[in-house]
C-alpha cells in the first residue's frame, strides 16, 4: 500500500545533445499527460539537452483496479490523455457494448486503460515513445531517439528521496548553464 519512488533517467543516442528549447518543452507538457494518466506523481524532473532525470512516486494500485469508477469518470479520466476524436471513438465504443448488454467487452477494454495506470513502465514507454514520435516528425528522421530502456532506481522515501531530488534539481548548474536550478525552465 505504500508508494514506490523511482529515480528514472534515459539518455538521447550516442548521447548527442539534441533537445533544444522546444523539445524540452514538448517533453514536460508529453511528462505531465502522462503523470495525470497514469496516476503517478513527478516528485521532480530535469530535461537536459541530451537526457533526462525524473523523480517519480508510483502509488499502490487499488484493490479494484478503478473497477469501481463509473463509465464517466473512466471517460473523463481518458480525457486527460487523449483529444476529441479519440474520445468520440472511446465513447462510442464503450457505449455500444453497454447497448449490447455486453459488459464483459465493455469491462475488457477499460481493463486495458486500467492497466496502464499506477505502474513505472506503463508511464516510462509511453512517454519516451510518443515524444520520440513528435521528434522524429518534427525534425525529418527516423530511428530512436533514446540511446537504450531507461535507467531506474528504487529510492527509499525521507532522506535518500530528498537527496536525490537535490541531485536531479542541480544538474544544470553542475553543467554551468544556470547559478540556481530555479532559474532553469525545465527542472522541478
Amino acid at each position: 500500500g505504500k508508494p514506490a519512488i523511482y529515480h528514472c533517467v534515459s539518455r538521447v543516442v550516442g548521447s548527442q545533445f539534441l533537445l533544444g528549447s522546444e523539445e524540452r518543452e514538448h517533453f514536460v507538457k508529453l511528462m505531465r499527460a502522462y503523470e495525470r494518466f497514469c496516476q503517478v506523481r513527478v516528485l521532480t524532473f530535469c530535461v537536459m539537452s541530451n537526457h533526462f532525470h525524473i523523480l517519480l512516486e508510483v502509488p499502490a494500485a487499488p484493490e479494484d483496479r478503478g473497477a469501481s469508477w463509473t463509465d464517466e469518470e473512466f471517460l473523463a479520466h481518458l480525457g486527460t490523455l487523449y483529444g476529441p476524436d479519440r474520445m468520440a471513438e472511446l465513447r462510442w465504443e464503450l457505449e455500444h457494448y453497454r447497448e449490447q448488454g455486453n459488459d464483459q467487452a465493455a469491462e475488457a477494454m477499460r481493463g486495458r486503460f486500467f492497466a496502464r495506470m499506477w505502474d513505472l513502465s506503463a508511464f516510462m514507454k509511453p512517454l519516451k515513445q510518443r515524444f520520440t514520435q513528435w521528434f522524429n516528425r518534427k525534425h525529418g528522421r527516423k530511428g530512436y531517439l533514446w540511446g537504450e530502456r531507461f535507467k531506474s532506481s528504487l529510492v527509499e522515501d525521507g532522506h535518500a528521496a530528498r537527496r536525490v531530488a537535490a541531485y536531479i534539481d542541480l544538474n544544470p548548474v553542475r553543467a554551468g548553464i544556470v547559478k540556481d536550478p530555479k532559474d532553469y525552465r525545465w527542472c522541478g
